[in-house]
């Protein structure tokens, strides 16, 4: 069986999906950005009072839901994008099995 090179180590693989992971993280800042803007015009059109309290939990609230979602599945596309889901399913011939 002819053995397969690692891309998990190889630096150029490794670089291009760090370097498509930042790209996609920049979209989900600015999503995040417009969110926030989104749900705090939302909540004075529908007529909440705004004061600092409201204004920050529901800036951090949404902020955080929805980079934190971002970066998840940005994390799956780096682990698909690096060949990490193919090398993880590889078997490693020079090991013996447990």
């Amino acid at each position: 069986m002819t053995k397969r090179r690692n891309r998990l180590s190889d630096p150029v693989s490794a670089a291009h999906a760090w370097a498509r992971y930042r790209w996609i993280m920049r979209w989900v800042i600015a999503t995040a950005i417009l969110a926030v803007a989104a749900a705090l015009l939302w909540l004075r059109l529908e007529g909440s009072p705004l004061t600092v309290a409201v204004v920050i939990a529901t800036s951090a609230g949404v902020a955080f839901s929805v980079l934190l979602a971002g970066a998840l599945m940005g994390l799956i596309f780096l682990s698909s994008g690096s060949g990490h889901d193919e090398d993880v399913g590889q078997i490693d011939e020079d090991t013996p099995p447990k």
